[in-house]
């Protein structure tokens, strides 16, 4: 473990509600970090929209961004289970659950992932949402990772709530109605991006985020200026 990158990513993921906070970036933020510092493949997240239902925010790569999408889909697995139940969910095999979740442990098989945990990112009584974390082959996770992981969750979760006042609600539905736009541009620039250059499209979202951060630019603007053409972006398509 570095420890540094520890205390760094607490810091990051507890100091992010400026007056431009990105919530997508924000998420992708913590999902990387738990592909970094713990025993895992891969990680999602899923937060909960104003009508109340997950929608896939952030994931480490395009592979988890589809599985989490066909886990809502087929409207089974872990991170909906840990969502509705607002506990944790750890399946060290997934072979285990396939009575339970049969279409999700089969696509899960067939993008290389053998073991799964759903945390709660949960403030109190309300649960906005899950983090799922992903690994390659089948075993128990790591002790000293669950806790950890639930602390990055945790962290996460109080940042995404503590500008709310009175109208908590309001607040937080709000940002997410703006996160599910921001992350359609980002989606569109993705795709234009990888057709211009020959791309994959983690590799479209890695050069996005590189530009944006290069350039202190919030990630949805720049998708945006991207997509419609209201700026030259020279270094960005070169």
């Amino acid at each position: 473990m570095d420890e540094r990158l520890l205390a760094r990513t607490f810091v990051e993921l507890a100091d992010n509600l400026v007056a431009d906070f990105d919530l997508v970036d924000f998420l992708r933020l913590l999902t990387d970090r738990c592909v970094s510092m713990l025993d895992v493949s891969a990680a999602g997240v899923l937060l909960a929209g104003p009508d109340g239902e997950l929608r896939v925010m952030a994931a480490s790569d395009e592979q988890v961004r589809l599985l989490e999408l066909f886990q809502l889909q087929s409207d089974e697995g872990p991170c909906l289970e840990c969502f509705r139940t607002g506990a944790p969910v750890t399946v060290p095999d997934l072979r285990e659950k396939a009575h339970a979740w049969p279409h999700f442990t089969e696509a899960a098989r067939l993008c290389g992932f053998g073991a799964v945990q759903a945390l709660p990112m949960r403030l109190r009584h309300e649960v906005v949402g899950a983090l799922n974390l992903f690994r390659a082959t089948p075993g128990p996770f790591d002790p000293a990772d669950t806790p950890l992981a639930q602390a990055l969750a945790d962290v996460a979760t109080i940042s995404l709530l503590q500008q709310r006042s009175a109208e908590r609600s309001t607040v937080l539905n709000e940002q997410l109605q703006t996160a599910l736009h921001s992350r359609v541009l980002i989606e569109q620039a993705k795709g234009k991006l990888a057709e211009r250059l020959g791309l994959d499209m983690e590799e479209a979202f890695s050069a996005l985020r590189s530009y944006a951060r290069a350039h202190n630019r919030r990630l949805s603007d720049l998708a945006r200026a991207f997509v419609d053409g209201s700026e030259p972006l020279p270094d960005l398509t070169s």
